[in-house]
């Protein structure tokens, strides 16, 4: 929990407290950074005060990135360029005006499904994104291929995948091994 007010940190202690929720440890806006985060390993981090700072925004953006985790920012008062960059630094849920202690469960709830979520979607597009390369460079070994054998699409693709199944290599890593040996050789 990061929390800039004792008092509303004892509050909000107790609330998650009492929904069974463990305090791993409470921080100042000042110190949270992704080595404490990575340090400490919350399951969700919460964030509690007044306005939120653009360093503490920063800090978010920096965690998100490094190591992904559900962020609930409380805070008492915000404008939408707030909250606009607030979500765009990884936060799950930006409540305004609102540490209302019955609420904080169910809030935390659809955070933590929010973020679940937005993971997948995420690591589906790296996934995505990873194929994509990949087919980049079969399909720019084939291109090699026929153009330096004369060979058809097909005969090249036969060819790239029969030389992967004789090495028991993947497929992209013998097409990335021939650009590369082809590189070479245009190299004088």
């Amino acid at each position: 929990m990061v929390d800039e007010d004792p008092e509303r940190a004892v509050i909000l202690t107790e609330a998650l407290q009492g929904q069974g929720y463990k305090l791993v440890a409470r921080l100042a806006p000042r110190d949270l950074s992704a080595r404490k985060v990575q340090e400490i390993a919350p399951d969700v981090i919460i964030v509690d005060m007044e306005s939120p700072s653009r360093d503490t925004i920063e800090s978010m953006r920096q965690i998100n990135a490094d190591q992904p985790r559900p962020v609930v920012m409380f805070v008492d008062q915000s404008d939408e360029g707030m909250i606009e960059q607030a979500m765009q630094a990884g936060v799950s849920a930006y409540i305004i005006d609102g540490l209302n202690v019955k609420r904080v469960k169910p809030i935390l709830d659809v955070a933590i499904a929010r973020f679940r979520e937005f993971q997948a979607l995420r690591d589906e597009l790296k996934k995505t994104k990873a194929t994509l390369a990949e087919r980049k460079l079969i399909d720019r070994a084939k291109g090699l291929l026929m153009r330096e054998r004369n060979l058809s699409e097909d005969e090249a693709y036969a060819a790239l995948r029969k030389l992967a199944m004789d090495r028991q290599q993947r497929l992209v890593d013998v097409a990335e091994a021939l650009l590369a040996f082809a590189d070479v050789l245009k190299k004088k």
